[in-house]
């Protein structure tokens, strides 16, 4: 095998393709708007700016390093530029910002797809970045019990955590698709979990969908929030089963099959009905069996 010249040109380049580069974009209109203010900021339209970040990205992807793209968010820069005594209309403290999401912001590998399915992607993380670190907050700032003196933050994600078991090992065999909403304080936390059979899936600690799944509806719990929970159950030859419960004390209390056909069959921004999915079954939520040691609307 014939080496590559070890020339400073060549070693340059080897060295380019060993560097990491973080991509921080402006997904919408608005946030582009929002940064138009700047005067550095030389874009003028958002379609042909996003057109450039592509140029850009595959440009990179070219040279064989490893990019990631990160959300470009105008208000947490204007936050971070005051924080740090930096000036926001320099394109030096954008590049500083930019390194600073490449440690802390959600952030996509870029591997050549196109933004038509980066953006959703990198939306969709943001989002669940956004909703585990508060949810992880709620339970870490919940205190103790006064009556236990239980950590409560810590008993509610075990809670949570055994609930999901039950609620999986009673929905049997299948792919199940869960969805917890619980209400925040400006807005709504919501979790999905899309799982097979019936135990919850095997991950790292505190990494991936399961425990996303889990601390949204451990905060419902920890906060004695009015939140809901529904289940989707797909198996081979038979129609798709939904169920639900609603949250209320920290409880799971199964819906009827009325009051889930109401759910998925109205319109949740409107209120008109909507016509039942084909091939569905509405079904009742089922009953948990309670823990032997499911104490919670005693003790919390």
């Amino acid at each position: 095998m014939t080496r590559t010249a070890t020339t400073p040109t060549n070693l340059r380049r080897a060295l380019r393709r060993e560097i990491p580069s973080t991509v921080a974009l402006l997904a919408d209109e608005q946030d582009f708007a929002a940064m138009r203010r700047y005067r550095t900021f030389l874009f003028d339209d958002h379609t042909a700016y996003l057109r450039q970040i592509e140029a850009l990205l595959k440009a990179l992807a070219r040279q064989g390093g490893h990019t990631t793209v990160a959300l470009f968010d105008p208000e947490e820069y204007a936050a971070w530029c005051a924080e740090t005594a930096t000036d926001p209309d320099l394109p030096a403290s954008r590049s500083r910002f930019t390194a600073h999401l490449a440690a802390t912001g959600a952030r996509v590998t870029y591997t050549g797809q196109p933004l038509t399915t980066l953006l959703p992607e990198l939306v969709d993380t943001a989002v669940r970045q956004a909703t585990w670190e508060y949810a992880t907050t709620v339970l870490a700032t919940a205190g103790d019990c006064a009556t236990c003196g239980k950590d409560i933050g810590k008993a509610a994600y075990e809670r949570a955590a055994r609930l999901l078991v039950r609620l999986l090992a009673a929905a049997g065999p299948g792919t199940h698709h869960l969805v917890c909403s619980v209400p925040a304080a400006d807005d709504q936390l919501l979790a999905v979990l899309h799982t097979e059979g019936t135990a919850p899936p095997e991950e790292a600690p505190g990494a991936g969908f399961a425990a996303e799944f889990t601390a949204v509806l451990a905060a419902g719990i920890a906060l004695s929030a009015p939140g809901g929970l529904v289940l989707r159950t797909t198996a081979p030859d038979t129609p798709d089963r939904l169920h639900g419960w609603r949250l209320t004390d920290g409880t799971l209390t199964p819906l009827t099959e009325a009051e889930v056909f109401s759910a998925y069959c109205t319109d949740a921004r409107t209120g008109e009905p909507l016509s039942p999915e084909p091939g569905v079954e509405y079904r009742a939520g089922f009953p948990l069996a309670p823990g032997p040691d499911d104490d919670w609307t005693t003790h919390h």
